[in-house]
């Protein structure tokens, strides 16, 4: 599957300066297009640009779009940050942003860039997911917070060639709904970021960070004590300095 993915980008000459152009000129039209108020078009735009994922054979679909999950959720993410701000400082730094991850961020292939992208995207997505459908079902919050987890960490142990990926993957996003049903009851904000987009995130980084190092062998009891400490610790300041009476219900 790799060496599939890397056959539909173009590695130099024309047509890798063409597919670079497009790329920078993607975030242009998206901010663009919000400012003229067709966010719908916008969003079908960033959609069409994945059309590549299905330029192979129809059993390749499904593996071809979660290896595009991460990418399409910080564009659609990206997306509703413009959506939700009237600033045009603020939207032109969005699609800035969105121009460094398509060009420096999202065709880096080493381990740790794949585990940045994995972060950014588990990030992005849920930020959004809690801007834009605070108020929405729970049930519908539960759901796409865990497809969200699910689909950073895939992201995340496929860089490994971890036997128990979807296992692994399949925990996390469990652990991610899990933590959703229980704090959409009561949902907090700190500025834009909810709390389980926080929690997530801090934790997320934690357990990545231990597996990394687990996985070249250098986990020393003492960092894997002082990683624990500091994650539970920052979980202890969340939860207690909480305003709760400022809540979504």
């Amino acid at each position: 599957m790799k060496l599939l993915i890397a056959k539909l980008k173009p590695a130099g000459g024309f047509s890798w300066l063409i597919h670079r152009g497009i790329l920078a000129a993607l975030p242009l039209v998206v901010f663009v297009l919000v400012r003229l108020q067709f966010t719908q078009l916008a969003l079908s735009i960033i959609l069409l640009s994945k059309w590549r994922m299905f330029a192979v054979q129809p059993r390749f679909w499904p593996a071809m779009v979660r290896a595009n999950a991460i990418d399409i959720i910080v564009g659609v993410s990206v997306l509703i940050f413009m959506m939700h701000t009237n600033s045009f400082g603020l939207q032109l730094l969005w699609a800035v942003l969105y121009g460094v991850w398509l060009i420096g961020i999202k065709p880096a292939s080493t381990r740790f860039m794949i585990s940045i992208q994995a972060a950014l995207g588990q990030l992005a997505g849920l930020m959004a997911l809690y801007v834009a459908w605070a108020s929405g079902p729970l049930f519908g919050l539960v759901i796409i917070t865990g497809l969200v987890c699910y689909l950073a960490a895939r992201h995340f142990f496929d860089s490994y060639d971890e036997a128990y990926a979807k296992l692994l993957a399949y925990l996390w996003g469990y652990f991610g709904a899990a933590l959703a049903w229980l704090l959409g009851h009561w949902l907090l904000f700190y500025g834009v970021i909810s709390q389980p987009a926080l929690l997530l995130s801090t934790i997320g980084y934690g357990v990545a960070v231990l597996y990394g190092y687990d996985h070249a062998g250098k986990l020393h009891p003492m960092l894997k004590r002082q990683f624990v400490f500091v994650m539970i610790a920052i979980i202890i300041v969340v939860l207690t300095f909480s305003d709760w009476g400022d809540k979504v219900v």
